[in-house]
Formats: structure tokens, C-alpha cells, sequence
């Protein structure tokens, strides 16, 4: 639901999701769908920041751009450290990783379709 009551789909929250980390210059910015793959959301983003500090504004802008056009109050975590922030922004779950901690955990190899199931 935005700010003025109105609701938001899942696709409208990832474009503005997206267009966030665009403004921001996140890098290699990959979205996957996961509707009728899991409960918990509709889309997962995964990108990078070049440092620790780029990921902690990277998350910290997107949270308080969601907060202020869209009035949806996002949960973070591991912002602390730097490695990787989790944002749940409800339809849409972000993870902003440093490229080496990206690599490490791959998290787009296991949520990304496999191309057999594509095909399906």
C-alpha cells in the first residue's frame, strides 16, 4: 500500500525497486521471479556494491525511498557489517551483496529457473 492508501502490485514495487538501485549504481542488478515458487515473496533482486559502504547506502536509500513514495516500512538486515543487507520490502526481497560475498553464497544459481524448467 503506497503512502495515499493506494495498493501497489509486485511488479509496480520491483520497477521502483529497480529504478532505486539503477539511481544508486548498484551493479549487475538481477531480478528473479518467484511467484508459485515461494510464499514468501514475488521477486528477489540480487546486486552488488563495490565496497561495504556503497552496499549500506545502497540499502538505506532504497529503504527510505520505499518508506517515503511508497510508505512501506522495510525490515534490514546485516547492514552492520557491510557484507550483504537484506531488505524485505513484503512482494519484493532484496539482497545487496559486496562481489566477493556475492560470489561466495550464489544465491542467483539457486533461485534462478533451471533451464529445463523454463521450457516446461
Amino acid at each position: 500500500m503506497t503512502a495515499s492508501g493506494e495498493t501497489i502490485s509486485g511488479k509496480e514495487l520491483l520497477d521502483r525497486v529497480l529504478a532505486s538501485l539503477e539511481d544508486d549504481k548498484a551493479e549487475d542488478i538481477v531480478s528473479i521471479d518467484l511467484r508459485g515458487r515461494s510464499d514468501v515473496a514475488d521477486y528477489m533482486v540480487v546486486c552488488s556494491g563495490r565496497s561495504s559502504r556503497q552496499v549500506a547506502a545502497i540499502a538505506d536509500k532504497l529503504a527510505d525511498r520505499l518508506k517515503t513514495e511508497q510508505g512501506i516500512h522495510c525490515k534490514m538486515e546485516g547492514k552492520e557489517a557491510g557484507d550483504w543487507v537484506l531488505i524485505d520490502a513484503g512482494d519484493v526481497i532484496v539482497h545487496v551483496f559486496r562481489p566477493e560475498v556475492r560470489e561466495f553464497y550464489q544465491l542467483e544459481k539457486m533461485w534462478m529457473p533451471s533451464p529445463r524448467s523454463a521450457k516446461a
